[in-house]
């Protein structure tokens, strides 16, 4: 007698994800071995993104496991389970694979990358409220000729995006002096961005 206890079809955004993480189109360019890092449900209303992986995401393949990430966490005021909960939140960086290291931290996220999957994982993720940009490669990718010359004189005109788009500086250890020198980031748009985040969660 045949078993009637087959896996269910996968899903579009499932077999678009499986497409992903089998990726190697710039496998000649990376310093490893590619590891597209990102993570998704239909069901996500929030869309987190990035820059592109650091050395200790693609190890583990957790998007944000690293300081970067603490600090992230930190500015959304969640718990890991919280955070890594992709049933409400989609984590998808400009560049899936960590590109290497260059002179003065890691280089950029590779070109191919968002031009050839972002449109396909917004397609099947039909319930993102508001996205959050994190970096100047995310804004420009996302915002084009509406972003500022400058990351700084984007995230202070936060207002001009909402309710689609915040965008936000990079959380990363090297942002340090960023944030020391931009004070009104942590007292005026850390409270938006925990408000609209509360929003989006809640519905």
């Amino acid at each position: 007698m045949t078993s009637t206890n087959s896996s269910p079809p996968a899903t579009p955004l499932q077999a678009l994800l499986a497409e992903i993480r089998e990726c190697r189109c710039c496998a000649t360019y990376l310093p490893q071995t590619p590891r597209p890092v990102l993570r998704a449900k239909a069901t996500a209303r929030l869309l987190i993104v990035g820059q592109a992986p650091g050395i200790r995401v693609h190890t583990t393949g957790i998007p944000w496991n690293d300081p970067s990430g603490d600090r992230l966490r930190r500015w959304l005021q969640m718990d890991r389970s919280q955070f890594y909960d992709d049933s409400q939140i989609a984590i998808i960086p400009i560049g899936l694979c960590y590109p290497g290291k260059g002179k003065s931290g890691d280089l950029p996220p590779r070109s191919e990358c968002a031009p050839q999957w972002h449109p396909l994982l917004q397609a099947c993720l039909p319930n993102i409220q508001l996205t959050l940009l994190i970096g100047q490669y995310a804004q420009r990718y996302y915002l084009g000729t509406q972003a500022k010359p400058t990351l700084t004189a984007t995230v202070q005109t936060w207002h001009h995006y909402l309710p689609s788009f915040l965008p936000l500086p990079h959380p990363s250890p090297r942002n340090q002096l960023w944030l020391k020198h931009n004070p009104w980031f942590e007292i005026e748009v850390l409270p938006i961005l925990r408000q609209q985040v509360t929003r989006v969660l809640a519905t």
